[in-house]
């Protein structure tokens, strides 16, 4: 169905991030067709439930897809159906992601079984669903094409203990086996994340020609709960209210950093490899 209004797919959009970006493009003056990707679709529904009744003036329109990560049949349906609705994608944002560092630490995933969902997750789901969907970003007067990274996915940062933060990720445990952690379980997680930015810079290569802006956005340490261990112990911690980060992918999708395309950014900076 043809629409003036700007059609945005945004993953893992019914809860963290992905749920404060919707509620934050529901703000705009620009008319949205947002399309909540999310394994259930009644949590999708919800969802924009929760954003109609917060936000009754909105000019955007809601709508959701099932999309699991890990399902190519999934993804598959998905773009077939978009493709079906709207003929067209002008923003893509690859948000849904998962952690399973605690799974593995806590006995309930194997290594193995962690660190494979986490790159299937966080790297090759996003990569399989951003390939099926670039032919209807093809047909965008103006496409966008956003990865949610991590600001625990610099290689550069992991020489620095500069912040509490990155003393959390990078201090050394003592000598001998087995280590005590230290912080926050994190090495799938990120390492998965440093992949995701290598993807973003093949797309980015690959679409140059074509006129798509790419980009890989480090949202910043927020409170979303994505790491496992509650959100108020990470406030605790200096974790921020997701709702800046979801202010922060506004801003990228209506052009506010498009000086920086191709980047991996933060808030207030290009974030280092």
């Amino acid at each position: 169905m043809a629409t003036d209004k700007k059609i945005l797919l945004i993953t893992g959009g019914n809860t963290g991030l992905g749920f404060e970006a919707i509620k934050a493009l529901s703000q705009s003056q620009t008319a949205y067709e947002i399309i909540l990707g999310c394994r259930t679709i009644s949590k999708g529904e919800s969802a924009i439930a929760a954003v109609k009744k917060q936000f009754p003036e909105t000019k955007s329109t809601y709508s959701t897809v099932q999309v699991d990560l890990e399902s190519d049949e999934s993804l598959e349906k998905a773009v077939e159906e978009l493709k079906s609705r709207h003929g067209r994608l002008d923003v893509l944002i690859n948000n849904g992601g998962a952690a399973y560092d605690y799974e593995v630490q806590d006995g309930k995933m194997t290594m193995r079984e962690g660190w494979n969902k986490s790159w299937n997750v966080n790297v090759t789901g996003t990569h399989i669903l951003t390939t099926l969907a670039v032919p209807l970003l093809l047909k965008s007067s103006d496409a966008r094409l956003i990865f949610v990274t991590s600001g625990t996915s610099s290689l550069t940062e992991t020489e620095s203990n500069d912040t509490p933060a990155l003393q959390r990720l990078n201090t050394p445990p003592a000598a001998g086996w087995p280590k005590q952690m230290i912080g926050i379980s994190t090495m799938s997680y990120r390492s998965s994340k440093t992949g995701l930015n290598m993807v973003m810079r093949e797309w980015r290569r690959t679409l140059l020609n074509d006129g798509v802006k790419v980009w890989a956005v480090s949202p910043g340490f927020l409170a979303t709960g994505l790491a496992g261990i509650g959100e108020e112990k990470l406030k605790q911690m200096g974790a921020l209210d997701p709702a800046i980060g979801g202010h922060f992918l506004k801003d990228v999708v209506e052009g506010k950093r498009d000086h920086d395309e191709g980047k991996i950014i933060r808030r207030d900076m290009i974030q280092p490899y």
